[in-house]
């Protein structure tokens, strides 16, 4: 099982924000708009040593931008972007979030989907300290949940 248990420092991400008040299929037309205009953003996003992209986040929070869960794990805000730097500003059109750090489960997305991650999280006996959020790994392309199970400030 493909279940890791990690720390993530505070971190960036300049991204398209949209909502799950803007209607189903949402999340989609955020990517797919994101995806399109990544050339605005790519001098801003954070590389390794090797220069590869630091990540690629789908990034949620609450309503309040409190980096709460979803109220009821299905409406909130939703950044697609990419990993920047803490001091890059946004280009227009495009909003920028911090995201305070987390310890957070990691579950890959060939073993998991979410409602299964969750499940998991419950029975394990942790509790969701925040808003979960999806990570994309450029140098493998694969795909993560990260639910967050301890605020760390």
């Amino acid at each position: 099982m493909a279940v890791l248990r990690v720390v993530k420092p505070r971190f960036a991400v300049i991204g398209i924000e949209g909502s799950t008040d803007d209607g189903d299929g949402f999340i989609a037309k955020l990517w797919s708009e994101a995806n399109s205009r990544f050339s605005e953003i790519e001098p801003l996003c954070k590389r390794d040593s090797d220069g590869a992209f630091a990540g690629f986040w789908g990034v949620m929070t609450d309503f309040s931008r409190g980096f709460k869960p979803w109220e009821d794990f299905s409406k909130g805000l939703y950044l697609a972007g990419a990993e920047c730097e803490d001091a890059a500003e946004p280009p227009a059109g495009w909003t920028k979030w911090i995201v305070p750090s987390f310890e957070y489960l990691r579950f890959a997305y060939e073993e998991f989907a979410f409602p299964q991650a969750i499940a998991y999280v419950k029975e394990t006996g942790f509790s969701v300290a925040g808003a979960v959020h999806d990570f994309t790994d450029p140098r493998t392309g694969k795909g993560y949940i990260y639910v967050p199970i301890k605020r760390i400030d």
